[in-house]
């Protein structure tokens, strides 16, 4: 308990640490990009029944060696049945003749480049005016410029942090991963405005001593999302490899809900201790 309240009674220590982490992270992601997938990128999905036996590096070889292209992905390969992502736009008939005796296409799925980047474009606005309509909501709840400038930036924070795992741990950028940055504005919100409203609103106590009830809540809260979230990525990736659109979303929430827990209950937290203390 006393090295709860000297930590948070050290709000300039607070406020730095997320802030460097966030910096670190937008220079990952300035440094190594993001992997797009087909949806937005461009290319083929494939799914093969293997008439012999083969493991994943061997499938990519041979692959490569017929189409003569080197952006191949074997995703996953469960039994006779192979999951395979190219880059480039092959055209299905050629490929069943490159695959001719090894192995027949159940389904194939092509997006062109026009539409990967429409869909880009659709994922700008999106994501844009999710985080605009957020900010002016939380602008007119909290009705006071900076604890709500506290709460946008901490969200903000958790958006680029995830964005930066997800370019370390090459995560990809798909439909689903953006789905989940969408969800993850609004898990950062959720704590944002628990912080917010418990250190602002309530009376009682210090602030030191409303800050420490909202954490309990708030890590509570965070502990259970990311305990689900890293059930569903463990059971995706080694029971479930071709669910790969889930163990994304496991991914970029587990990324994005850890980063939360630094942005919300030190920087978040570091700001409003600053605010009331220079308004007193």
């Amino acid at each position: 308990m006393i090295l709860k309240r000297k930590l948070l009674e050290s709000y300039k220590l607070l406020i730095i640490i997320p802030l460097i982490i966030t910096l670190l992270s937008l220079g990952i992601l300035v440094t190594h990009g993001l992997e797009e997938s087909v949806d937005l990128k461009g290319g083929s999905i494939t799914e093969l029944t293997l008439e012999k036996k083969m493991d994943q590096t061997e499938l990519k070889a041979f692959i490569q060696e017929k189409l003569k292209i080197k952006d191949v992905n074997v995703i996953s390969i469960k039994g006779n049945d192979a999951t395979v992502q190219m880059g480039s736009d092959i055209q299905v008939d050629e490929f069943a003749r490159a695959l001719e005796g090894t192995a027949k296409i159940k389904s194939y799925r092509s997006v062109g480049p026009i539409l990967g980047k429409e869909a880009m474009n659709q994922i700008y606005w999106a994501v844009g005016f999710a985080f605009l309509f957020m900010s002016i909501t939380v602008l007119i709840v909290f009705r006071n410029l900076v604890p709500s400038l506290a709460v946008i930036l901490a969200a903000a924070c958790d958006i680029i942090i995830a964005l930066g795992g997800m370019s370390l741990f090459k995560v990809p950028l798909s439909l689903a991963s953006i789905g989940a940055i969408l969800m993850l504005i609004g898990y950062s919100v959720d704590t944002d405005i628990l912080l917010t409203t418990r250190v602002l609103k309530q009376r009682k106590g210090k602030i030191t001593e409303r800050a420490i009830g909202a954490i309990k809540t708030g890590l509570t809260m965070s502990a259970s999302a990311i305990a689900s979230m890293s059930a569903l990525y463990l059971v995706t990736v080694f029971l479930i490899p071709e669910a790969e659109v889930l163990s994304n979303i496991a991914a970029v929430l587990i990324i994005g809900l850890s980063a939360d827990i630094l942005t919300t209950w030190l920087m978040n937290l570091g700001i409003l201790r600053w605010y009331l203390e220079a308004k007193s």
